[in-house]
Parts: structure tokens; sequence; C-alpha cells
């Protein structure tokens, strides 16, 4: 056999054991991913662009609440975009949310507000900064998400999270989108459909909301979503905590 052979023989052998080595410590952490389906497949299928991601970008959603819109049609977008609500939940409380549907009152005046609430995709997470496995985390152009494989459940970052912009999957999940690997006992919410904007598309959610939700890259000052920042006085959520949100708010 000559050295060339041995050694493809020595590197296949090496990236089945590793393979192997990751799945059963998923198994042993109590983690349970879609068979067959891993990040780095998925982020490959979906790009079709060799750009890499880049902090010259930094991705947001502006959401104007004055609009007469029925918020739950993006509920429904991002469900059906995500694969959600196809759990068998015993208690249907703890089913995932990606975006939950709030009324908010000003008690002085009385005023109120409907509003669709998701991560805020912070500029300082603190869910990335309590995560110990770092399974949360943040990309360089500003959206933060949850890696599946690593995350252990551990929860912290569902407590460090001051929007509740947090799931936790309690029981076995069917039905699930390639797009959106998800696993018992793992943590997950928001990502800003970045399978699709990896693709050069809108968020689900801003596609089924009327023209009520403005995507774009706060970066640039010719975006819609710059233009409309410059012109409307916009509001983030619990901004005393100082996390420079990537989700703002009009008329609340």
């Amino acid at each position: 056999m000559s050295n060339t052979t041995s050694n493809q023989s020595t590197d296949l052998s090496k990236r089945k054991f590793l393979s192997g080595t990751v799945t059963g410590s998923m198994v042993a952490a109590g983690v349970s991913v879609a068979p067959g389906i891993f990040l780095t497949q998925v982020a490959q299928a979906r790009t079709n662009t060799s750009t890499p991601v880049s902090s010259n970008v930094r991705w947001g959603i502006v959401i104007d609440t004055t609009k007469k819109v029925d918020w739950n049609k993006c509920v429904d977008a991002c469900n059906k975009e995500h694969g959600l609500g196809n759990e068998k939940e015993s208690d249907l409380s703890q089913s995932t949310q990606y975006i939950r549907v709030v009324k908010v009152k000003n008690k002085t005046t009385g005023y109120e507000a409907t509003l669709p609430v998701m991560c805020q995709h912070c500029e300082k997470p603190p869910c990335v900064d309590v995560c110990p496995t770092g399974a949360s985390m943040k990309r360089d152009d500003g959206i933060v998400y949850v890696d599946r494989h690593v995350c252990i459940g551990c929860r912290y970052c569902m407590m460090a999270c001051p929007y509740k912009a947090r799931s936790f999957v309690h029981e076995k999940l069917t039905n699930q989108k390639e797009v959106t690997p998800r696993g018992k006992g793992c943590v997950e919410s928001c990502n800003m459909c970045v399978n699709r904007i990896d693709q050069g598309l809108k968020p689900a959610c801003v596609e089924a909301s009327e023209g009520a939700m403005i995507f774009g890259d706060l970066n640039d000052k010719n975006s819609e979503i710059s233009k409309f920042l410059a012109k409307q006085n916009t509001k983030q959520i619990r901004a005393d905590l100082r996390l420079n949100t990537g989700v703002r708010y009009q008329g609340i």
C-alpha cells in the first residue's frame, strides 16, 4: 500500500472517530438533535455566496407599532419557516416561541400598543456573556443565535435575557426543518432568519408584516432602515440596560 493511500485511510478513520465522539458527547449531555442534521451542513446548503460574514454590516429590524397589522401573521410566518408548533408538548405553555405578541400600556396616560417581541439581537448580549460553553454566540453581522450542538441546556442564557426571548425544548421533536436544527434539551430563540439572510432574503416575519417591519443594514446610512431611523423617534426596549439592540420600535 502506498503512503498516500495509507494516509487517506488514517484520515478517514480519524474523521469517523471524531464524528462518533461528538455524537456520543451530545447524547451523554442529554442533547438530542435531529439525526443527520449538522449546522456545518446547513450553513453550506443555505449559503449561495462566498462572501464571509463581516462586521461592516449590522442587521436590524424596525417595528412600527402604529400600523394596524395583525402581528399574529408574523408569528405564523415564523412558525412555518422554522417548523415550530409541531411539538406535542404535554404543557402547551412550554412550547417554543421565537416571536410573541404582547400588549403594553402606559399607566399614566392609558395609551396601549400591541407589538411583537423576539430576540433583540443586542450588541452586547447578556446571553452570550453567561453561556459556559459558547453555544450562545453573536455573529460579526450582529445576529445572536444558539448552536444546538454545543448547548448543554443549562438555561443560564434564559435567565440572563431581559426580554424573555428564549425557549427550552422539553420534549422530543418531530417534523423538523433542515434549516433550523432543533433538539430536546436545548435552548433556542429568534435568529433573525439567518438561513434566509445568508441567501439575500428578508426574515419571514418582515415579509409577513405588510410593511410594518423594516429590515436592513444599520451600518449603511443609505439603507431603508437607516433612513427611517434618521427621521423617526424610535425606541429600544429596556434602553436603560445599554445593550444597543438591533430591534427598534416606533410608537411605544
